[in-house]
């Protein structure tokens, strides 16, 4: 298969930049628009205080990843929400717990069902990829995390297809999400100060997240796709 089949198609930083963007106008519109009539900081406020003192809320929110990545149900948006209502750090934590749980449901879904029923929902990148996969173990998963290609949810039923290692598969995703979740932690910590005081967002924090996380993302897409050429 040519570098040039395997190679990553989507270009990350772009999506980084979208990102920003998007973020950027719906903390304006939340502030200068009639949307801020609705999402006012109190009502936001009243709601993540209601989550917060709801027993089963951070259950609900932790078991939502796994129906989310099978619905392609954007993972960012719960981890936003997990932020907003719960604060930096136990959102942070729910969202991990979220998006590890996922992760190896779809690993030992793909230990259960055979290769044959694997190869038709993962296609190409079956082979590929658990080549891959078996070579370079944690790394790989890493790298996968942070392309990210093939889908999520077909990463793991790959893994657990071509037998990788639990341990690795676990500790590869843990490390590969640190990242991206380490950003959306940022952009949902900022959307709260939006929601407080536009002033006080910081502008230099998100553009300084975007960069890393796109210069990451683009080392770790060259080496992927060198390693899938190989």
């Amino acid at each position: 298969m040519s570098p040039k089949k395997n190679r990553p198609r989507r270009p990350a930083w772009r999506r980084l930049v979208l990102i920003a963007i998007a973020l950027a106008a719906l903390a304006a519109a939340w502030r200068f628009t009639p949307l801020r009539e609705f999402v006012t900081a109190e009502r936001i406020t009243a709601w993540a205080k209601a989550a917060r003192q709801t027993p089963w809320a951070p259950w609900v929110l932790v078991l939502a990843y796994t129906p989310a990545a099978f619905l392609m149900f954007p993972r960012p948006l719960l981890t936003l929400i997990a932020i907003i209502a719960f604060g930096t750090w136990l959102g942070f934590a729910y969202a991990t717990a979220g998006v590890l749980l996922a992760a190896m449901v779809t690993y030992y879904l793909g230990r259960m069902l055979s290769k044959e029923t694997v190869h038709r929902v993962a296609g190409d990148h079956i082979d590929d990829v658990g080549r891959v996969m078996r070579k370079h173990g944690v790394v790989s998963i890493f790298a996968i995390n942070m392309v990210p290609v093939p889908p999520f949810v077909v990463q793991g039923f790959i893994a657990g297809a071509v037998r990788m290692k639990a341990w690795q598969f676990a500790l590869g995703n843990l490390l590969g999400m640190l990242p991206v979740l380490g950003a959306w932690t940022v952009f949902g910590t900022q959307i709260s100060a939006a929601l407080e005081d536009f002033s006080s967002v910081s502008w230099l924090m998100i553009g300084a997240v975007i960069v890393v996380l796109a210069s990451l993302t683009f080392f770790t897409r060259r080496w992927f796709a060198a390693q899938m050429a190989g």
